[in-house]
């Protein structure tokens, strides 16, 4: 009883806390980013696992591709000397340093592309040869400077690479050809952007960067089940995208390796930064804190950019903690932690990251049609969902709700945020829909971390279109053009999960 009515305390004031200020928490954030920057080392060799620990380097707002190379991606201007339009008195080489100003002016938002290829061309030889050096890239980004460059683009077509062609207006009357052309084979890989918007050219870049990252990921997958096949393959085919099992006992062996003492520093930022520590006690804490060190252990050793554990399967307590706050520490620092071993999240997670440099929330959601709203809730939450250099959200230590332990980060997400939901099916449909958060509900129901999202479109549709199990998962912000252009580029259908043309 004596224990029931402590825990009923303790709950409350964690509530009194929840609705106060974050100053506190704010100020030891910044304290907490000061001492990060340092980065982690780590030293391997074929004998046990060491590592001198330092606190989690914050890689980047897109670094989980980087962490091996940089997205290539090939530059090239079409335009020909003494055009018509946009006026014959145009110089091409001024008009094209005026574009590389732009591009040195925006340099990080390009900081992990590598232009590897930036070329004028205004003949059909100067096509070929731009064409033939495109076997490695990613993707190119075209500009169109002057009317006749038509039969220059089909060539560079002909390499069969996703291709963004960025047409500012008087460009010339090529426009008017560019939607049949995408409707032909030559065009499949084409997408077009026709604005006076320079900004959009960071938006061009996005889904070579996904192509990327997806491409260069390694997905560590911790569990005693044997993985199918048939879909491993499929993605490595499609995407590019490796995924390997990990043995329980190369956890185990990478837990013990991992400094206790860093292991206590890491539990004290945490409780430090927490709005309250409810459930868990310290000791929960520390081991959950010392296995999140094993998973940078690991990833580091493999190169890796994702870990996922089947923590409710065949790894329920078979770890010395619950994975949760190991996966929001990987999240914050911009690689990726993916509950239940849940592969399909975990690549739809790599895409949103990519598209938007932002983690995803992985969810189990319930519906609220007198709100016209889906509730998202998963007890993990990730603080930073904004990216890794953006704010943190507030969040309190809470045990996992329906397993009444462990220890997992309860996070307060923004309100008023769009967000995206999206859910890659196999390797060849996307399930997707919008909307805006409009709660973050704090009740002692469902999951702990929990968004109400009115719902973009049929709120109705959207339960009875429901299929492929439970989890979606979440961004923050519309990327919703961003999604189009990479599933253009890899052959993948889209879904309105809220569109009524769906409803059946």
């Amino acid at each position: 009883m004596g224990n029931s009515e402590n825990q009923s305390a303790r709950a409350q004031r964690a509530d009194n806390v929840w609705e106060g200020t974050v100053m506190a928490f704010e100020l030891h954030r910044r304290e907490f980013l000061g001492t990060v920057v340092a980065g982690s080392v780590l030293s391997l060799g074929a004998g046990p696992m060491t590592r001198a620990y330092a606190a989690p380097a914050i890689r980047g707002l897109i670094s989980p591709g980087a962490r091996r190379s940089k997205v290539r991606v090939a530059k090239i201007y079409l335009g020909i000397p003494g055009a018509l339009w946009p006026t014959p008195k145009m110089g091409i080489k001024d008009e094209m340093r005026a574009y590389e100003g732009r591009f040195a002016e925006r340099a990080q938002a390009f900081a992990d592309v590598d232009f590897v290829l930036n070329s004028l061309v205004s003949t059909l030889e100067e096509a070929k040869a731009a064409a033939a050096k495109l076997d490695d890239v990613d993707g190119v980004l075209a500009i169109h400077l002057s009317m006749g460059i038509m039969p220059l683009l089909k060539v560079i077509l002909e390499a069969r690479k996703p291709t963004v062609l960025y047409a500012a207006p008087y460009s010339g009357h090529e426009w008017t050809g560019f939607g049949d052309l995408r409707r032909q084979p030559l065009g499949a890989a084409l997408e077009c952007m026709l604005t006076s918007d320079f900004g959009q050219m960071e938006a061009a870049v996005r889904p070579f960067r996904a192509i990327h990252h997806l491409r260069e990921a390694k997905i560590l997958n911790v569990t005693a089940r044997k993985p199918k096949a048939g879909y491993l393959n499929a993605i490595k085919e499609r995407f590019g995208t490796e995924i390997i099992v990990v043995s329980r006992q190369q956890v185990l062996d990478a837990y013990e390796a991992a400094d206790e003492a860093a292991a206590k520093a890491e539990a004290q930022r945490w409780i430090e930064g927490a709005e309250a520590v409810v459930e868990p006690s310290h000791e929960e804490i520390e081991k959950s804190c010392r296995l999140a060190l094993a998973f940078e252990l690991l990833m580091d050793q493999e190169q890796a950019t994702c870990i996922t554990v089947d923590c409710y399967g065949s790894m329920y307590r078979k770890l010395p903690a619950f994975p949760c706050i190991g996966f929001t520490r990987l999240n914050d620092m911009g690689l990726a932690g993916i509950c239940e071993s849940d592969l399909e999240s975990a690549i739809s997670f790599i895409l949103l990251q990519a598209l938007s440099g932002k983690p995803g929330f992985i969810s189990d959601p319930t519906v609220d049609e007198s709100k016209d709203a889906i509730i998202l809730a998963h007890c993990m939450g990730t603080t930073k969902m904004e990216g890794p250099d953006g704010p943190a959200c507030p969040y309190k230590l809470r045990s996992i709700m329906e397993r009444q332990e462990g220890a997992v980060p309860q996070v307060r997400m923004d309100l008023n945020q769009k967000v995206t939901q999206i859910k890659l099916i196999g390797n060849d449909l996307l399930l997707y829909f919008t909307g805006d958060i409009i709660e973050a509900p704090d009740i002692h129901r469902g999951c702990r971390t929990k968004i109400t999202v009115r719902v973009d479109g049929d709120n109705e549709a959207l339960w009875q279109n429901w299929s492929h199990g439970l989890h979606r998962v979440t961004c923050y912000g519309d990327v919703v053009n961003d999604l189009k252009r990479f599933c253009r580029f890899k052959g993948v259908q889209m879904l309105h999960e809220a569109g009524a043309a769906n409803f059946t």
